[in-house]
């Protein structure tokens, strides 16, 4: 198959490709290099991927790239992610997520690809909910930009649907963590916690550490991921554990897997457009992909430990 990755350099990206490389697949990665590393795809580009380095928001550079790969399926990643920088600016946040998504979508469609799969978000679309975990059911209240420019990019592509007949899906990620996710990055609790316990800080909680969320391992979603750009289902579909995890939780856990030094947390002020729960219903994921998370959470921690120890 041919695929194209927007986004391909990044965390969850670059493990894509890895597994996309690894199964045969001829693939070309754009990507902009503002937060995800050409380092993190050595292994692919050794094994013939090619990287087109360009923003999403550059559509005749998008079109181009897109035109030239010619890929059934676009596995579109690439986005603003960081739900502060979507609070303090909007405007930045809604051109990268909904106008660079316009631009991933009209290039597919032109080029004719079969079908594009997007990466979207379970909590930041949901809000505040009292149903936990959440179904794709539930009414969407976004509490920061980024949540709402994500559902602003999932009404694009079920236009494309209607008007051009492109399959599309919306995978609404939990909160994904694993190896390669950036510890000074823009998200991403457990590599900030991980990279705070390797440097002997303390990790800082926003708020009193209660606040919950659904942890996904990074090697977990890619085998979604690739399965939902083999299918043909369509409309949006959560992809987590169904489990919640509180922030003092995975602090205790990172404490077990380390090499015993206590991790104390330090308290600040909780954060404008956090949500206070996050949990996501996977039974769609089960019927439609027949796929479930298998990593519990203490495991997965355990394994981004070792994954980013530094050299001894």
């Amino acid at each position: 198959m041919r695929a194209l990755v927007t986004g391909g350099a990044g965390f969850i990206g670059s493990n894509l490709v890895d597994a996309l490389v690894a199964r045969g697949d001829e693939v070309v990665v754009l990507d902009d290099l503002s937060s995800g590393k050409e380092s993190n795809l050595s292994g692919a580009l050794a094994a013939g991927a090619r990287l087109e380095v360009a923003d999403i928001r550059d559509g005749d550079a998008v079109r181009r790239i897109v035109s030239e790969a010619r890929p059934e399926v676009v596995f579109h990643l690439a986005a603003q992610i960081d739900v502060r920088v979507s609070v303090d600016r909007p405007d930045y946040d809604a051109r990268t997520n909904v106008e660079g998504t316009v631009n991933v979508l009209e290039a597919a469609r032109q080029a004719g690809a079969r079908r594009l799969v997007f990466s979207s978000t379970g909590g930041a679309i949901y809000g505040e909910t009292d149903e936990v975990p959440t179904p794709e059911t539930h009414v969407a209240q976004p509490m920061a930009g980024y949540g709402t420019s994500k559902l602003c990019a999932e009404q694009y592509l079920g236009l494309y649907e209607r008007l051009y007949g492109l399959s599309t899906v919306a995978l609404r990620f939990g909160n994904v963590y694993g190896p390669r996710q950036d510890p000074h990055g823009e998200a991403g609790v457990i590599a900030i916690f991980v990279g705070k316990y390797h440097s002997g800080e303390q990790p800082k909680v926003f708020g009193d550490g209660t606040q919950t969320r659904d942890y996904i391992f990074v090697g977990d979603l890619v085998e979604a991921i690739v399965t939902a750009g083999d299918s043909d289902a369509t409309g949006a579909i959560n992809l987590g554990t169904e489990e919640e995890t509180n922030i003092l939780e995975l602090i205790a856990a990172l404490e077990a897997a380390g090499d015993g030094r206590t991790f104390e947390p330090e308290f600040a002020d909780a954060r404008l457009g956090e949500i206070e729960r996050s949990c996501l219903k996977v039974a769609k994921a089960r019927e439609v992909l027949g796929w479930e998370a298998k990593t519990d959470v203490r495991a997965g921690v355990a394994k981004t430990l070792a994954a980013v120890a530094p050299a001894a």
